[in-house]
């Protein structure tokens, strides 16, 4: 998964802020449409997007819309459209947060830190029964320790991170896998049942990680 999807059509901006984001050390990737833009996260996902209004064919808008149909990742749109209309436009499709163009690049990363120290810099995760230890990669249920692979881990957590929301499978088994693996998407099916033997009372009658037929999965 990118730690980061820049959604601009100015190559000039669009690769200046890729350089200095790579240079905190975020793995990062630019995308000059909103066709584009879904393309690359429907393939790897994103745990931030910063997302540009006025792009050629479908604009920002669009794509805020579009990604919230399927996830709750944090959308941060960065627009010369300064007007309050289009920011009420922007905040009531989905996106977490606005920054008006031209922004002071040491703003702009200080916001991007702050929110990855805030949404993805806790150590633990809370769900009910159910406690991750996102450092130690550990699983408690019930207050019983869980014993998980690595894959399991990854699959378990970006589905509470995302809960409520249903996830594509080949959106989970790219953001997991990778689109380059030798696996087959098969082996999410499979990774799915082995979760749900190890965190619902009963697998058959899963409460937690629950099956949008024909799309994919989602975590209650």
């Amino acid at each position: 998964m990118l730690d980061i999807l820049i959604v601009e059509d100015n190559k000039e901006i669009g690769t200046l802020l890729c350089d200095f984001l790579r240079k905190e050390n975020y793995t990062v990737s630019v995308a000059e449409s909103g066709e584009k833009a879904l393309a690359l996260y429907e393939k790897y996902g994103a745990k931030l997007i910063v997302l540009d209004i006025m792009l050629p064919g479908m604009d920002g808008f669009a794509v805020c819309s579009k990604i919230r149909e399927t996830s709750n990742t944090h959308i941060l749109i960065a627009s010369a459209k300064t007007g309050k209309t289009d920011k009420l436009k922007g905040l009531n499709l989905g996106a977490d947060d606005y920054i008006e163009k031209p922004y002071d690049i040491d703003i702009l990363l200080a916001k991007i830190k702050g929110i990855f120290r805030r949404k993805y810099g806790q150590e633990e995760i809370v769900e009910g029964n159910l406690r991750l230890n996102t450092v130690k990669q550990t699983l408690y249920a019930d207050d019983r320790e869980v014993g998980l692979t690595e894959k399991e881990f990854e699959l378990l957590k970006l589905l509470i991170e995302n809960k409520n929301v249903t996830l594509k499978k080949e959106y989970l088994f790219n953001a997991v896998w990778g689109s380059d693996s030798d696996s087959e998407i098969q082996t999410l099916t499979v990774h799915i049942k082995w979760l749900r033997e190890k965190i619902e009372a009963e697998p058959k009658k899963p409460v937690h990680i629950i099956t949008e037929w024909g799309v994919g999965y989602r975590f209650e």
